[in-house]
Protein backbone atom coordinates (compact mmCIF):
# COMPACT_ATOMS: atom_id res chain seq x y z
CA UNK A 1 0.00 0.00 0.00
CA UNK A 2 1.23 3.55 -0.86
CA UNK A 3 1.75 6.08 1.83
CA UNK A 4 -0.88 8.23 1.03
CA UNK A 5 -3.31 5.42 0.58
CA UNK A 6 -2.77 4.63 3.81
CA UNK A 7 -2.49 7.78 5.20
CA UNK A 8 -6.21 9.02 3.88
CA UNK A 9 -7.23 5.25 4.90
CA UNK A 10 -6.03 6.23 8.65
CA UNK A 11 -8.00 9.27 8.46
CA UNK A 12 -11.34 7.68 7.24
CA UNK A 13 -11.14 4.86 10.06
CA UNK A 14 -10.38 7.37 12.87
CA UNK A 15 -13.83 9.77 11.61
CA UNK A 16 -16.20 7.28 11.22
CA UNK A 17 -14.80 4.67 14.54
CA UNK A 18 -16.47 7.22 17.10
CA UNK A 19 -19.87 7.05 14.65
CA UNK A 20 -19.35 3.41 15.12
CA UNK A 21 -19.19 2.99 18.55
CA UNK A 22 -22.29 5.31 19.48
CA UNK A 23 -24.30 2.67 17.11
CA UNK A 24 -23.28 -0.03 18.63
CA UNK A 25 -23.13 0.62 22.43
CA UNK A 26 -26.57 2.39 21.97
CA UNK A 27 -28.18 -0.44 21.03
CA UNK A 28 -26.29 -3.47 22.16
CA UNK A 29 -25.30 -2.00 25.62
CA UNK A 30 -21.67 -0.57 25.84
CA UNK A 31 -19.84 -3.45 27.41
CA UNK A 32 -21.46 -6.02 25.12
CA UNK A 33 -20.15 -3.80 22.55
CA UNK A 34 -16.96 -3.48 23.57
CA UNK A 35 -16.52 -6.95 24.27
CA UNK A 36 -17.89 -8.39 20.87
CA UNK A 37 -15.36 -5.95 19.02
CA UNK A 38 -12.39 -6.95 21.32
CA UNK A 39 -13.01 -10.69 20.66
CA UNK A 40 -13.41 -10.14 16.83
CA UNK A 41 -10.10 -7.94 17.01
CA UNK A 42 -8.64 -11.18 19.35
CA UNK A 43 -8.99 -13.65 16.41
CA UNK A 44 -8.42 -11.68 13.72
CA UNK A 45 -4.87 -10.80 15.12
CA UNK A 46 -4.06 -13.87 16.44
CA UNK A 47 -4.70 -15.36 12.59
CA UNK A 48 -2.79 -12.56 11.09
CA UNK A 49 0.07 -13.69 13.70
CA UNK A 50 -0.07 -17.00 12.62
CA UNK A 51 -0.53 -16.59 8.74
CA UNK A 52 2.28 -13.83 8.64
CA UNK A 53 4.47 -15.97 10.54
CA UNK A 54 5.33 -12.59 12.72
CA UNK A 55 6.88 -13.60 16.30
CA UNK A 56 5.01 -13.35 19.35
CA UNK A 57 8.00 -12.44 22.07
CA UNK A 58 7.22 -13.53 25.44
CA UNK A 59 10.37 -11.53 27.14
CA UNK A 60 10.17 -9.63 30.49
CA UNK A 61 10.09 -6.19 28.23
CA UNK A 62 7.15 -7.21 25.92
CA UNK A 63 5.10 -8.89 28.70
CA UNK A 64 5.41 -5.73 30.34
CA UNK A 65 4.47 -3.46 26.91
CA UNK A 66 1.40 -6.25 26.86
CA UNK A 67 0.44 -5.25 30.77
CA UNK A 68 0.37 -1.52 30.13
CA UNK A 69 -1.05 -1.81 26.63
CA UNK A 70 -4.01 -3.69 27.23
CA UNK A 71 -5.04 -2.13 30.81
CA UNK A 72 -4.91 1.34 29.24
CA UNK A 73 -6.63 0.26 26.07
CA UNK A 74 -9.20 -1.43 28.78
CA UNK A 75 -9.42 1.98 30.56
CA UNK A 76 -9.34 4.00 26.99
CA UNK A 77 -11.84 2.41 25.46
CA UNK A 78 -14.71 1.28 28.33
CA UNK A 79 -15.11 4.77 29.44
CA UNK A 80 -15.34 5.85 25.69
CA UNK A 81 -18.13 3.27 24.92
CA UNK A 82 -20.02 4.17 28.54
CA UNK A 83 -19.51 7.58 27.65
CA UNK A 84 -21.04 7.30 23.93
CA UNK A 85 -24.40 6.79 25.42
CA UNK A 86 -24.67 10.09 27.04
CA UNK A 87 -22.39 12.60 24.02
CA UNK A 88 -22.62 12.79 20.38
CA UNK A 89 -20.60 10.51 18.18
CA UNK A 90 -18.48 13.71 16.88
CA UNK A 91 -17.43 15.03 20.60
CA UNK A 92 -15.67 11.17 21.33
CA UNK A 93 -13.15 12.38 17.84
CA UNK A 94 -12.86 16.35 19.08
CA UNK A 95 -11.76 14.94 22.62
CA UNK A 96 -9.24 12.33 21.57
CA UNK A 97 -8.04 15.31 19.69
CA UNK A 98 -6.15 16.06 22.78
CA UNK A 99 -4.29 13.12 23.05
CA UNK A 100 -1.54 14.33 21.31
CA UNK A 101 -1.01 17.16 23.76
CA UNK A 102 -1.53 15.45 26.78
CA UNK A 103 0.59 12.69 25.35
CA UNK A 104 3.41 15.27 24.87
CA UNK A 105 3.25 16.99 28.02
CA UNK A 106 3.04 13.44 29.86
CA UNK A 107 6.63 13.25 27.97
CA UNK A 108 7.99 16.10 29.21
CA UNK A 109 7.54 15.52 32.51
CA UNK A 110 8.11 12.04 32.58
CA UNK A 111 10.34 11.06 30.06
CA UNK A 112 12.33 14.23 29.32
CA UNK A 113 12.22 13.74 25.54
CA UNK A 114 11.28 17.42 24.90
CA UNK A 115 11.67 21.37 26.34
CA UNK A 116 8.29 23.14 27.08
CA UNK A 117 8.65 25.93 24.94
CA UNK A 118 6.31 28.83 24.34
CA UNK A 119 4.55 27.94 21.31
CA UNK A 120 4.24 24.15 23.27
CA UNK A 121 3.14 25.97 25.97
CA UNK A 122 0.82 28.17 24.02
CA UNK A 123 -0.59 25.34 22.34
CA UNK A 124 -1.89 23.76 25.42
CA UNK A 125 -3.12 26.38 26.67
CA UNK A 126 -5.28 26.55 23.50
CA UNK A 127 -6.09 23.21 23.87
CA UNK A 128 -7.31 23.70 27.49
CA UNK A 129 -9.50 26.58 26.41
CA UNK A 130 -10.99 24.57 24.19
CA UNK A 131 -11.64 21.97 26.19
CA UNK A 132 -13.57 24.51 28.58
CA UNK A 133 -15.36 25.64 25.60
CA UNK A 134 -17.03 22.92 24.87
CA UNK A 135 -18.11 21.53 28.12
CA UNK A 136 -20.03 25.15 28.76
CA UNK A 137 -21.43 23.95 25.64
CA UNK A 138 -22.52 21.05 26.91
CA UNK A 139 -23.81 22.14 30.20
CA UNK A 140 -27.23 22.95 28.47
CA UNK A 141 -27.65 19.06 27.57
CA UNK A 142 -27.81 18.17 31.15
CA UNK A 143 -25.68 16.28 33.87
CA UNK A 144 -25.38 13.26 31.50
CA UNK A 145 -23.87 14.74 29.10
CA UNK A 146 -21.16 16.67 31.37
CA UNK A 147 -20.30 13.32 32.97
CA UNK A 148 -20.26 11.56 29.73
CA UNK A 149 -17.75 14.61 28.41
CA UNK A 150 -15.95 13.79 31.86
CA UNK A 151 -15.35 10.17 31.05
CA UNK A 152 -14.06 10.80 27.96
CA UNK A 153 -11.63 13.06 28.88
CA UNK A 154 -10.52 10.55 31.59
CA UNK A 155 -10.35 7.92 29.13
CA UNK A 156 -8.30 10.50 26.72
CA UNK A 157 -5.49 11.20 29.60
CA UNK A 158 -5.56 7.41 30.15
CA UNK A 159 -4.61 6.63 26.37
CA UNK A 160 -2.54 8.98 26.45
CA UNK A 161 -0.21 8.12 29.55
CA UNK A 162 -0.48 4.74 28.27
CA UNK A 163 1.30 5.28 24.88
CA UNK A 164 4.25 7.56 27.77
CA UNK A 165 5.12 4.48 29.58
CA UNK A 166 5.10 2.26 26.21
CA UNK A 167 7.71 4.63 25.66
CA UNK A 168 8.89 4.63 28.35
CA UNK A 169 9.15 0.50 28.58
CA UNK A 170 10.80 0.61 25.10
CA UNK A 171 10.16 -2.38 23.70
CA UNK A 172 10.76 -3.29 20.31
CA UNK A 173 7.67 -6.31 19.44
CA UNK A 174 6.72 -6.61 15.93
CA UNK A 175 3.08 -4.11 16.07
CA UNK A 176 1.00 -7.11 15.72
CA UNK A 177 2.28 -8.77 18.24
CA UNK A 178 2.02 -6.00 20.47
CA UNK A 179 -1.29 -5.35 19.35
CA UNK A 180 -2.42 -8.90 20.22
CA UNK A 181 -0.53 -9.11 23.35
CA UNK A 182 -2.67 -5.92 24.07
CA UNK A 183 -6.08 -7.46 23.20
CA UNK A 184 -4.85 -11.06 25.33
CA UNK A 185 -4.84 -9.00 28.37
CA UNK A 186 -7.86 -6.56 27.89
CA UNK A 187 -10.50 -9.35 27.02
CA UNK A 188 -10.75 -10.70 30.42
CA UNK A 189 -11.05 -6.91 32.02
CA UNK A 190 -13.85 -6.73 29.17
CA UNK A 191 -15.09 -9.60 29.90
CA UNK A 192 -15.50 -9.24 33.51
CA UNK A 193 -16.83 -5.54 33.02
CA UNK A 194 -19.80 -7.15 30.41
CA UNK A 195 -20.53 -9.81 33.56
CA UNK A 196 -20.73 -6.87 36.04
CA UNK A 197 -22.77 -4.62 34.07
CA UNK A 198 -25.10 -6.69 32.06
CA UNK A 199 -25.05 -10.05 33.86
CA UNK A 200 -23.55 -11.67 30.85
CA UNK A 201 -26.99 -11.54 28.46
CA UNK A 202 -26.43 -11.02 24.86
CA UNK A 203 -28.88 -8.90 23.27
CA UNK A 204 -32.35 -10.39 21.67
CA UNK A 205 -31.60 -8.60 18.40
CA UNK A 206 -29.69 -6.57 16.54
CA UNK A 207 -30.24 -4.58 13.90
CA UNK A 208 -28.47 -4.30 10.75
CA UNK A 209 -26.54 -1.06 11.08
CA UNK A 210 -25.57 -2.31 14.93
CA UNK A 211 -24.42 -5.56 13.82
CA UNK A 212 -22.19 -4.30 11.16
CA UNK A 213 -20.61 -1.35 13.21
CA UNK A 214 -18.93 -4.06 15.59
CA UNK A 215 -17.90 -6.57 12.98
CA UNK A 216 -16.21 -3.06 11.14
CA UNK A 217 -14.73 -1.98 14.57
CA UNK A 218 -13.66 -4.94 15.31
CA UNK A 219 -11.88 -6.06 12.29
CA UNK A 220 -11.39 -2.12 10.70
CA UNK A 221 -11.12 -0.11 14.12
CA UNK A 222 -9.07 -2.29 16.15
CA UNK A 223 -6.56 -4.64 13.83
CA UNK A 224 -6.67 -2.57 10.12
CA UNK A 225 -6.49 0.73 11.97
CA UNK A 226 -3.54 -0.01 14.10
CA UNK A 227 -1.48 -1.56 11.40
CA UNK A 228 -1.74 1.38 9.24
CA UNK A 229 -0.63 3.59 11.95
CA UNK A 230 2.34 2.19 12.85
CA UNK A 231 3.13 1.62 8.71
CA UNK A 232 3.00 5.60 8.21
CA UNK A 233 5.00 6.11 11.86
CA UNK A 234 7.50 3.56 10.03
CA UNK A 235 7.45 5.16 6.60
CA UNK A 236 6.15 8.78 6.70
CA UNK A 237 7.63 12.04 8.77
CA UNK A 238 6.03 13.15 12.15
CA UNK A 239 4.74 16.25 10.78
CA UNK A 240 2.42 14.90 8.13
CA UNK A 241 1.02 12.30 10.65
CA UNK A 242 -0.22 15.04 13.42
CA UNK A 243 -2.39 16.29 9.80
CA UNK A 244 -4.78 13.34 10.80
CA UNK A 245 -5.44 14.40 14.72
CA UNK A 246 -6.33 18.02 12.72
CA UNK A 247 -8.62 16.46 10.30
CA UNK A 248 -10.37 13.53 12.13
CA UNK A 249 -12.18 15.60 14.29
CA UNK A 250 -13.95 18.32 11.71
CA UNK A 251 -14.83 15.27 9.40
CA UNK A 252 -16.31 13.09 12.78
CA UNK A 253 -18.52 15.98 13.38
CA UNK A 254 -19.90 16.43 9.76
CA UNK A 255 -20.32 12.70 9.40
CA UNK A 256 -22.63 12.76 13.13
CA UNK A 257 -24.31 15.30 12.21
CA UNK A 258 -24.99 14.01 8.54
CA UNK A 259 -25.44 10.19 9.05
CA UNK A 260 -26.88 10.21 12.57
CA UNK A 261 -28.62 13.65 12.82
CA UNK A 262 -26.39 15.21 15.38
CA UNK A 263 -26.74 18.72 16.46
CA UNK A 264 -23.23 20.50 16.99
CA UNK A 265 -23.37 23.74 18.82
CA UNK A 266 -22.08 26.95 17.89
CA UNK A 267 -19.57 26.12 21.55
CA UNK A 268 -18.63 22.65 20.15
CA UNK A 269 -17.27 24.35 16.62
CA UNK A 270 -15.24 26.93 18.72
CA UNK A 271 -14.16 24.46 20.83
CA UNK A 272 -12.94 22.17 18.09
CA UNK A 273 -11.34 25.20 16.67
CA UNK A 274 -9.63 26.27 19.54
CA UNK A 275 -8.60 22.82 20.29
CA UNK A 276 -6.85 22.21 16.90
CA UNK A 277 -4.85 25.79 16.36
CA UNK A 278 -3.43 24.42 19.98
CA UNK A 279 -2.41 21.04 18.45
CA UNK A 280 -0.92 23.01 15.37
CA UNK A 281 0.56 25.75 17.62
CA UNK A 282 2.33 22.88 19.81
CA UNK A 283 3.49 20.83 16.50
CA UNK A 284 3.92 23.80 14.52
CA UNK A 285 4.58 27.05 16.19
CA UNK A 286 8.46 27.06 16.42
CA UNK A 287 8.65 27.06 12.76
CA UNK A 288 6.46 29.72 12.34
CA UNK A 289 7.90 31.40 14.58
CA UNK A 290 10.85 31.66 13.13
CA UNK A 291 12.86 28.40 15.41
CA UNK A 292 12.29 31.15 18.22
CA UNK A 293 10.57 29.18 20.32
CA UNK A 294 12.12 29.75 23.65
CA UNK A 295 12.48 27.10 26.39
CA UNK A 296 10.55 27.70 29.64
Amino acid sequence: MSLSAAFVSVILIWSTTPLAIKWSALEAGFSFAVFSRMVIGTLLCAALLVTLRVRFPLHRRARLAYLVSGTSMFGAMGLSYWSAQFISSGMISVLFGLSPLITSLGAMLWLKEEALTANKLAGIAFGVLGLFTVFYGNLQLGSEAVLGLAALLLAVVVQSLGLVWLKRIGDDSPPLATTLGSLLVGLPLFFAEWMLTAGGVVPAALSGRASAAIVYLGIVGSVLGFVLYYYLIKYMEAGRIALITLVTPVLALLLGSYLNGEVVLPQVWAGTASILFGLALHRWGTRWMGGSGSRL
